[in-house]
């Protein structure tokens, strides 16, 4: 009977043994699937904080560059504006020139 007892006591110990194997492997389980959804996570945000960084230099140099050609166009119509008389004038000297 104790050689039944002890057999019988080894199962329940091995069972109790797997029991927590099987335990730890779940935690284990559990633990490093918390550690890739927290790393995935971290990229997620780089990511998106890279992109953005880079649409808001775009957005950036987009209106440096409208404002550059503003600036552009503005003095171009000072510039004609300026000449412009001169520039009738000629015409009309050199119309005058050609009736002759």
């Amino acid at each position: 009977m104790d050689s039944s007892h002890e057999g019988i006591q080894m199962l329940l110990t091995a069972e109790q043994e797997a029991q927590q194997m099987v335990a730890a492997a779940r935690n284990l389980k559990t633990t490093r699937l918390r550690q890739a959804k927290e790393e995935a996570e971290k990229e997620a945000a780089l990511y998106r904080s890279n992109m953005e960084s880079e649409h808001r230099k775009k957005v950036d140099e987009a209106e440096r560059l409208g404002e550059e050609t503003e600036e552009k166009i503005q003095n171009l119509k000072k510039s004609a504006s300026e000449v412009q008389s001169d520039v009738v004038d000629m015409l009309i000297k050199y119309v005058k020139a050609a009736k002759c």
